[in-house]
C-alpha cells in the first residue's frame, strides 16, 4: 500500500508542474507577441493533457503499455461519465451548435478509429492485438486535422477572449517553465515507478492500474476546470474542456505514445463477455459514453445535458467499475 501511496503522491508535483508550465510558457509567448489565437490552441490547450501526455511517454519509454493504454481510455471515460456528468449535475450543461455537429462527432470517431486500429485480434483473426507505429502515424494525422478545424474556428472568435494570460516578468516565467517541467517529469516518474511495483506486488494488471488510479489522477485537471465552470455556470468551457481533452487524449497522446514504442493491446477474455477482450470492453464503454452525450443533447428539453442524465452517467460509471473490479 506504501507503493501506492508514493504513486498517488506523484499526482501532486504533477499537476502544479503543469500548471507553472502552462502560465509560464504563456507569459513568455505574450511577449514575443505570439497572438492569443495561438497561445489558447496550443500551450493553454496542451496544459489539461499534460498529466496524461508526461505519464503515457514516460510509460512507452520504460516498456508499461498497460499504463499508456488504460490511462488514455479510462481518462477518455472519466472525463465523460464522471466530470461531465458532475458538472450536469450541477447545474445543467448547455451545448452549442458548433459543439453538436463538429466536437462530439469528432471525439466520437476519435472512439470509432481507436477501437478498430486496437482490434487486431476481432477483424483480422490476429494472435494479438497492438497498436504500431503506423497507427500512431494515422492518429497523429487525425490530431493535425483537428488542429486546423481549430484554428479556423477559433479564428473567428475576440481574440482576447480565447485566453487570459497572466503577466510577469522574463525571469519568473522562465523559472516557471524550468520548475513545471522538472515537477511534470519528476511526478510522473514517481506515478509510473511506484504504481507499477503496487501492481507487481498485489498481482493488479497494469490495464486495471491505467484505467483506476493514472486516469483519474491524471483527469484531476479536468475535473477542477470542468466543476468550476459548472458552478459559475459557464457549460460551454466545461464541456469544451471535456470534448476537447478527450480528442487531445486518444489522437495526440495516444498516437505519439505508440510512434514511440509500439503498444500491445491486452487480449483476456472478460467475466462476463468472452467473446471480446477486456480492452476491446473499455474501448466500448468509451464509444458508449460518447454516444451518449450525442443522445442526451437531443432529449427531454432543449439541447443541454440534464441533472437525471448527468447523474445516469455517473451512475454508469460506478456499474462499469464494479464490473471490472469485481
Amino acid at each position: 500500500m506504501f507503493n501506492l501511496l508514493l504513486s498517488i503522491a506523484g499526482f501532486v508535483p504533477l499537476i502544479f508542474g503543469a500548471k507553472w508550465l502552462v502560465e509560464g510558457a504563456s507569459a513568455i509567448a505574450h511577449k514575443k507577441n505570439i497572438s492569443n489565437l495561438i497561445i489558447g490552441l496550443t500551450i493553454v490547450a496542451f496544459g489539461t493533457s499534460a498529466p496524461e501526455l508526461v505519464v503515457n511517454l514516460i510509460s512507452a519509454v520504460s516498456g508499461n503499455a498497460g499504463f499508456s493504454f488504460g490511462n488514455v481510455v479510462g481518462s477518455n471515460i472519466i472525463n465523460i461519465l464522471v466530470i461531465l456528468g458532475i458538472s450536469a449535475m450541477i447545474f445543467p450543461v448547455a451545448v452549442k451548435s458548433s459543439t453538436i455537429w463538429i466536437e462530439i462527432p469528432l471525439c466520437l470517431l476519435s472512439a470509432i478509429v481507436l477501437l478498430i486500429l486496437a482490434s487486431d485480434v476481432f477483424l483480422d483473426g490476429a494472435p494479438s492485438s497492438i497498436i504500431n507505429r503506423t497507427d500512431g502515424l494515422i492518429l497523429l494525422m487525425f490530431f493535425f486535422v483537428f488542429i486546423y478545424y481549430s484554428f479556423f474556428a477559433m479564428k473567428k472568435k475576440d481574440e482576447k477572449s480565447i485566453v487570459t494570460v497572466k503577466e510577469m516578468t522574463m525571469g519568473r516565467s522562465v523559472t516557471f517553465v524550468i520548475l513545471g517541467m522538472v515537477f511534470l517529469t519528476g511526478g510522473g516518474q514517481m506515478i509510473v515507478y511506484f504504481a507499477e511495483k503496487f501492481g507487481v506486488e498485489f498481482g493488479i494488471s497494469d490495464r486495471i492500474m491505467g484505467l483506476t488510479v493514472l486516469s483519474l489522477g491524471t483527469s484531476l485537471p479536468e475535473l477542477s476546470t470542468s466543476v468550476i465552470a459548472a458552478m459559475k455556470k459557464n457549460s460551454d468551457i466545461s464541456i469544451g474542456n471535456i470534448i476537447g481533452s478527450n480528442i487531445f487524449n486518444t489522437f495526440l497522446i495516444l498516437g505519439l505514445s505508440s510512434t514511440i514504442n509500439p503498444i500491445p493491446v491486452s487480449d483476456v477474455p472478460g467475466k462476463i463477455i468472452s467473446q471480446i477482450s477486456s480492452t476491446n470492453l473499455d474501448m466500448l464503454v468509451n464509444l458508449l459514453a460518447t454516444v451518449l452525450v450525442f443522445v442526451f443533447v437531443f432529449t427531454r428539453k432543449g439541447r443541454r445535458i440534464d441533472r437525471l442524465e448527468g447523474a445516469f452517467m455517473v451512475l454508469l460509471y460506478v456499474v462499469y467499475m464494479v464490473f471490472i473490479l469485481v
